[in-house]
């Protein structure tokens, strides 16, 4: 798992040694890395991140060959208990354990079961829909190289 001093140290050695103000982050200090940050840490722990093309069908993922997910979603932004009328993007992961997907978002109490191939694959296939949402894929970087995580056939 990627903690938060692993990302700040990802970005302090890394990405922008020589800013006083991080470049990569919400300049409200909220959090909200960027897309640099994200795969900079997969790197370090040799994996990769594979920008998925939502023109694709998701039909076409090979999910044994996919260690998780990685959303950008719109999401509804909270003061108090309050929902303002803002909606900004917010990172979700979703990851397989023992055959079941779950969704890891920070913003839940704690991770919701997904299902199966079926459930995940109409999950993203929710999200992909919704605009604007960008999705990666976290896969070790020989699948990245050799191309197995999806299936041209299909």
């Amino acid at each position: 798992m990627v903690g938060f001093g692993t990302v700040a140290r990802i970005w302090e050695t890394e990405l922008a040694p020589d800013a006083r103000i991080n470049p990569h982050r919400s300049v409200l200090g909220t959090g909200n890395y960027d897309v640099n940050v994200i795969m900079a840490a997969l790197q370090n722990y040799g994996f990769a991140a594979v920008w998925w093309d939502k023109r694709r069908s998701l039909e076409k993922l090979v999910l044994n060959k996919i260690h998780g997910f990685i959303l950008n979603i719109p999401s509804s932004v909270m003061l108090g208990f309050v929902s303002l009328p803002i909606r900004r993007k917010h990172w979700i992961a979703v990851r397989e354990v023992y055959g079941v997907y779950y969704n890891l978002d920070s913003k839940l109490k704690s991770p919701v079961r997904l299902g199966g191939e079926n459930e995940i694959r109409k999950f993203l296939k929710e999200h992909m829909s919704e605009e604007p949402c960008e999705m990666l894929l976290v896969v070790q970087k020989d699948v990245e190289e050799d191309g197995t995580w999806w299936n041209v056939a299909v």
